[in-house]
């Protein structure tokens, strides 16, 4: 995974916790999760995006999964107290999931996939640990953000294999997840929910 202390700035900063909130509200919105789920999250930093996932969607177990150790253990500090017994903090990488095949009813991506350097191994690996008609849910940013002439002098990201919207859209389709209704999309972003069908 790619990403600089630039950007870890701004993840960690209360806009996006604002911002996060925001996009949280409106994927539940889109589609709520059953009783008894089993989530999971991608990339879950300091664990605001988790605290927002137990708050928003009430599943019954989480895990939130990060590969720098010290986001690891700011997101136990953050859940621990409040989460006790229902929030797995672990140290893993997107690109290789240690969840079994089929064993969760969601997955939540706020903006990982674009940093990972084989973002197609991340989402296989998504699809992969889905039950079927499990759920994806989906905020992710696309070159005409962070690729362009000031973002792309800032930030770090991998350079190759990079997707815009229709290569997107494209390998969630071949991957055997279909888009719900109500996705919001720009050339910057897309916030939406698939669901997987096969």
């Amino acid at each position: 995974m790619v990403i600089n202390f630039l950007e870890r700035i701004y993840i960690n900063s209360p806009a996006h916790t604002v911002d996060q909130r925001r996009v949280v509200k409106f994927l539940r919105g889109i589609r709520q999760l059953p009783p008894k789920s089993r989530v999971v999250e991608i990339g879950c930093g300091r664990g605001v995006g988790m605290q927002l996932i137990l708050e928003e969607f009430a599943p019954e177990r989480a895990e939130a999964l990060d590969v720098d150790p010290r986001m690891i253990r700011l997101a136990e500090r953050r859940l621990g107290g409040r989460a006790a017994g229902r929030v797995n903090c672990r140290l893993a990488d997107a690109q290789a999931l240690p969840q079994a095949d089929g064993s969760v009813d969601a997955v939540f991506d706020f903006g990982v996939l674009h940093h990972l350097e084989d973002w197609h191994r991340g989402l296989a690996e998504v699809v992969r640990i889905l039950k079927k008609g499990g759920h994806f849910y989906i905020e992710e940013y696309f070159p005409h953000l962070y690729a362009n002439a000031l973002f792309g002098r800032l930030l770090v990201h991998p350079r190759e294999d990079r997707f815009e919207n229709a290569e997107f859209h494209a390998a969630l389709a071949a991957s055997g997840l279909r888009m719900i209704e109500g996705a919001r999309e720009s050339p910057s972003r897309l916030l939406g929910v698939a669901v997987k069908e096969g």
